[in-house]
């Protein structure tokens, strides 16, 4: 028997290589490319990055906000405190999420913002959000979250509701955390 490789897994060896160096680039390239994204949109924007806030207060105009929760896939109950409030743009404004952890567990999760209409992300300034880190609660825990966020005067006026939903998906990490929360004691 001959032990040169066949043409075939010769060819077959370097489509795999040049497909894992292309799959290694597209992930390299992911990191600035969510940046540009946040930009675009407006998405967790914190810090340096973020465009400067506008805080003169229009107190000509009110926009009506609404706050919306989920859960996906996670053991908590999760609640806006004030699902509604009115807001001049310019204002700096406070809202609260309640979160229940239902699970005898420690439990890791994280938020994801979503704007309604779309175009109104770029005109809702998260100053400080619970959405920016991971949440951990331990078993049976209840939490309040809050968001301080500003709505920009530039905002069309033909946009009078905006709507923030948060998303709330259990993360990786919970073993960990959870070792953390309780430590063995033998």
């Amino acid at each position: 028997m001959s032990t040169a490789p066949r043409p075939i897994n010769r060819r077959t060896f370097i489509k795999l290589a040049m497909f894992s160096m292309l799959m290694f680039g597209f992930g390299y390239a992911l990191v600035p490319l969510y940046s540009v994204f946040c930009r675009v949109t407006g998405l967790n924007q914190v810090g340096q990055d973020a465009n400067p806030v506008n805080t003169q207060v229009d107190f000509q105009r009110v926009v009506d906000i609404e706050f919306d929760s989920n859960v996906h896939d996670m053991p908590w109950k999760v609640s806006a405190v004030q699902t509604h409030m009115a807001v001049h743009p310019g204002e700096i404004s406070q809202a609260e999420f309640e979160v229940v952890n239902t699970r005898n567990e420690v439990v890791t999760g994280q938020a994801i913002p979503s704007y309604a209409p779309p175009e109104a992300a770029q005109y809702f300034r998260k100053l400080s959000c619970f959405c920016f880190n991971k949440q951990t609660l331990a078993a049976g825990q209840k939490l309040r979250l809050p968001v301080v966020f500003v709505v920009d005067p530039s905002l069309p006026k033909e946009i009078g509701t905006i709507t923030l939903s948060y998303t709330f998906f259990n993360v990786e990490g919970n073993i960990r955390a959870q070792s953390v929360a309780t430590p063995d004691r033998s």
